[in-house]
């Protein structure tokens, strides 16, 4: 598996994301027709820095040797959010009432993200020959 391209598209997702919890935080809330206080918005002021700071270790990360041995904690970490991340929304897709797309479009991501870090973490990367 190209570790590059599931690094590069995994830092473009959380990125997305992250600036747009950071800069759009009070219409997201009322879009999510959840309750606009002080609390709510912080809290996705501080997601928006967890997304912020897992896409920046990501696009750093993007020319370095991952999986097996090297770069373990990238690997793990990035599996351990998109995994936990997929379970949880697999989780609240049976239960969503409202906003039911968004979940099931975010629930489509990462799992698919899950899986290539799993693939990543469990395989040894190929020596390149041309270094």
């Amino acid at each position: 598996m190209n570790t590059k391209i599931v690094m590069i598209v995994s830092t473009i997702f959380l990125g997305i994301l992250g600036i747009s919890l950071s800069f759009f935080s009070e219409e997201i809330v009322m879009y999510l027709n959840v309750d606009s206080n002080t609390t709510n918005i912080l809290f996705l002021q501080m997601l928006s820095a967890l997304y912020l700071g897992f896409a920046i270790m990501n696009w750093m990360a993007k020319d370095t040797r991952i999986g097996g041995i090297y770069n373990r904690p990238i690997a793990i970490g990035n599996f351990m959010h998109f995994g936990v991340g997929a379970l949880a929304l697999i989780k609240m897709v049976s239960n969503a009432e409202f906003n039911k797309e968004i979940i099931i479009v975010l629930t489509f991501l990462y799992s698919i993200f899950a899986i290539c870090f799993a693939i990543i973490f469990r395989t040894n990367p190929k020596i390149d020959s041309k270094k």
